[in-house]
């Protein structure tokens, strides 16, 4: 990754972008001239009602001045879901938002059903087995063509594949009908020595205890790694224990020591960190400067990885098909839930519930590209490194140079992507993207032919993976909202090369033409 292509694009990135502003967002003069503008300018282009308020969530500024302000949304003091947006302006000059919503309409605020009611038609949905008492609140639901009054009820619970499982369903509060639902865990259905399962010896960052050391690192915002000790999530957060060793020397190649997958995970999330950090100026998942935690062997012979919105969660595999899940593309992919979380919130619903899923496919491959490990090439296979036995390099849980290769993900748009499962609508993202930065045709990756067709019978030249990852992230960042449609994410990415490279140039034209060789038009 020490490519002139790599500095050339941290370069571009720099020179658009400084970084953002969090914390106290609603109070940077950013954020005050973005509300201005929604009470000026903007307020037709953002189909302001009169009773919605707007809080800013975070703040970015250009080299150039241009204000980029994230914007939550409410109506009478109710939350309204999908009526984010994104306030783009110039010295106090509206010059466009970003946003899903689609009029002014606003509901009665009056509910029909109790929360009570509500959770009953939720819990028919779920079926049993949930955790605790399910909470209601009322919010308005505003993805469908007109807001909707709405509970949103959260039940939390475990799948029969000990998957934890926070579902959060939006019911009608005036007939009782499920109008959306979606889960807040996103799976990915898969400087001491770290003597890891998968790539050998690994340098890690830990740090000295009286008596030892401990797998955390303060480097990267204190984040660490912990033993789950085989229970689930939620016993885990709870009875975890930070790996600790006495010489700085973590496990034995094998799962036999529980340390092995710990320093494994360990060095996956110190390497999707400094991706971030390098290519795209992000410090951590929040932009903090905070590390997370990290907690491996969760549950028992768990085929399975997940971020629950605060930390990662990795399994051990069934030890027969499947290692444990801390290979470097699924600890880049779970990590960059969080930082989907962090910007855009994508929910996990439609298409943008596939965008969610595409963007932690797209820098996990990234981060393994960024690693440079011999043992593990970069490539556009999504886990192929948690299988047992896998000689050729061929089997992976998706392709992103040609998803239906899977027989169940997609390759090109339609519209019936929406109401596909998230891991199977990413393939038109992860095409999209794959397209992007290396084109169509044959190419050999980590030893892997990949070929690549498009759906329009087109050809398309690739710009390099760090530019398609610059215009990727700058997208995510400043134009996704959390109901972003792969049409709209198209309009979005347009935007983000723009402001980059300009408009017409080579990468510009390149988006549109792998946009349309997906069939998103």
């Amino acid at each position: 990754m020490q490519s002139r292509l790599l500095g050339a694009a941290i370069a571009s990135v720099l020179a658009v972008s400084a970084p953002a502003l969090a914390g106290n967002a609603n109070n940077a003069s950013a954020a005050i001239r973005a509300k201005g503008l929604i009470d000026g300018p903007a307020a037709a282009a953002v189909h302001r009602a009169d009773a919605d308020a707007f809080s800013a969530r975070y703040v970015s500024v250009d080299r150039d001045g241009t204000e980029h302000v994230r914007m939550d949304r409410t109506y009478r003091g109710l939350p309204v879901i999908g009526g984010d947006v994104v306030i783009h302006s110039r010295n106090g000059q509206f010059k466009s938002a970003s946003l899903t919503m689609k009029t002014q309409g606003r509901p009665n605020i009056t509910p029909q059903l109790s929360a009570d009611e509500a959770i009953v038609e939720a819990g028919v949905a779920f079926g049993t087995g949930f955790n605790g008492v399910p909470s209601a609140k009322l919010v308005v639901y505003a993805r469908g063509a007109q807001p909707v009054l709405a509970y949103e009820v959260v039940m939390s619970g475990t799948r029969k594949d000990q998957t934890p499982t926070d579902m959060h369903y939006f019911v009608d509060a005036k007939t009782g009908r499920i109008l959306d639902k979606w889960d807040t865990i996103h799976t990915a259905n898969a400087t001491g020595t770290g003597k890891t399962i998968s790539y050998g010896d690994v340098a890690i960052t830990t740090n000295s205890v009286s008596g030892g050391f401990q797998m955390v690192d303060n480097s990267r915002g204190g984040g660490s790694t912990l033993d789950a000790l085989n229970n689930s999530d939620r016993m885990a957060t709870r009875k975890g224990v930070v790996f600790s060793d006495a010489d700085n020397a973590w496990g034995d190649y094998t799962n036999t020591d529980r340390a092995s997958a710990g320093a494994e995970a360990h060095y996956g999330v110190a390497m999707t960190w400094d991706y971030y950090k390098n290519a795209h100026g992000r410090n951590g998942i929040f932009n903090d400067g905070k590390g997370v935690k990290s907690y491996v062997h969760i549950n028992r012979n768990y085929v399975n990885a997940f971020w629950n919105g605060s930390a990662m969660f990795y399994g051990d595999g069934d030890g027969v098909t499947y290692k444990p899940l801390t290979v470097l593309d699924v600890a880049g992919h779970e990590m960059s839930h969080g930082v989907a979380q962090a910007t855009s919130g994508l929910v996990y619903s439609g298409d943008a519930g596939g965008l969610n899923e595409a963007n932690s496919d797209i820098f996990g491959a990234m981060v393994e590209f960024y690693a440079n490990n011999a043992n593990d090439p970069g490539d556009y296979l999504i886990g192929e490194e948690i299988y047992i036995s896998n000689p050729a390099g061929t089997k992976a849980l998706r392709y992103m140079y040609d998803p239906a290769k899977d027989t169940r993900s997609v390759s090109c748009y339609s519209s019936s992507v929406a109401s596909m499962d998230p891991h199977y609508s990413s393939g038109v993202g992860n095409h999209f993207f794959y397209l992007l930065a290396e084109g169509s045709g044959s190419k050999t990756f980590g030893g892997v032919t990949h070929t690549s067709p498009t759906c329009n019978g087109t050809t398309v030249t690739g710009i390099g993976r760090d530019a398609a990852a610059a215009i990727w992230y700058r997208a995510l960042d400043l134009y996704f909202t959390s109901s972003t449609t792969y049409p709209q994410a198209r309009v979005a990415t347009l935007n983000a090369a723009k402001d980059i490279y300009g408009i017409g140039s080579a990468e510009y034209n390149a988006v549109a033409a792998s946009w349309s060789a997906v069939s998103v038009n």
